[in-house]
């Protein structure tokens, strides 16, 4: 049953959610605490680097000269600027990633994935696509796995209207 109530200080209604909403949401919630700490274990036992740095490192992988400007790979991860140069900072200093300044633009920085950040890279992602495998995709139908295309889309659009990571979870679309 959907109650809405007005808040007295902004005098906004909520319409509540009803029982089948909310469990769709506690779900979706459960989802998003659970499985980051599934993966971000799975990665730091078979890499030694958090779900962040394994994400960080992946979209350098897949990029052209495992170089993209902080400012990209900032959108591409979702991350702020200081966060994103911070983890990058620990990533230099333990030889995964190397900055400089850019080529083209003095006060823009370039990040590129180093050898021994690849071999990161490849040392992690089995075990990394079998937990994947394992927790989401195997756990689903092919009916199932496609509406989960279609669900997270839709979400994605209120999300992320602008589409400033679009790039990421768009590179595999058909």
């Amino acid at each position: 049953m959907v109650v809405p109530t007005t808040n007295e200080e902004d005098d906004v209604a909520t319409e509540w959610l009803d029982r089948r909403e909310l469990a769709a949401w506690i779900r979706v919630a459960s989802v998003l605490e659970v499985l980051p700490g599934v993966l971000d274990g799975q990665l730091r036992r078979d890499g030694g680097v958090t779900l962040f740095e394994y994400f960080v490192l992946a979209i350098l992988s897949e990029t052209p000269g495992r170089t993209l400007r902080m400012s990209a790979l900032a959108q591409q991860t979702n991350a702020t600027l200081p966060r994103l140069s911070n983890v990058v900072r620990r990533m230099e200093g333990r030889g995964l990633l190397e900055r400089r300044q850019a080529d083209d633009d003095a006060r823009a920085t370039d990040v590129t994935l180093t050898d021994e950040g690849m071999a990161t890279t490849e040392r992690a992602a089995p075990g990394h696509v079998a937990a994947v495998r394992h927790h989401v995709v195997d756990a689903l139908t092919p009916e199932q796995l496609g509406q989960l295309v279609e669900i997270t889309d839709a979400l994605l659009d209120r999300l992320d209207p602008t589409g400033g990571m679009a790039v990421t979870y768009r590179r595999y679309d058909g």
